[in-house]
């Protein structure tokens, strides 16, 4: 039961997190020969406040 964790920044409309959930499900059971449905994908919104890089928090490195 593999188990895929994506944390991004909150802001993707739900069209797209399906997509990525189909696309990166897909890809693990071609790569790891286990089904599409044993495959857990859990994202994780996280604000840019919430989140530094390089010293900085991304919402001051990465203003909207």
């Amino acid at each position: 039961m593999p188990v895929i964790k994506v944390e991004m920044f909150e802001g993707r409309t739900i069209e797209q997190k399906r997509e990525l959930v189909e696309v990166l499900s897909k890809e693990t059971a071609r790569i790891t020969g286990c089904s599409v449905e044993s495959i857990y994908v859990v994202i994780d919104e996280v604000k840019k406040e919430n989140w530094g890089a390089g010293g900085k928090l991304c919402s001051d490195k990465y203003p909207d």
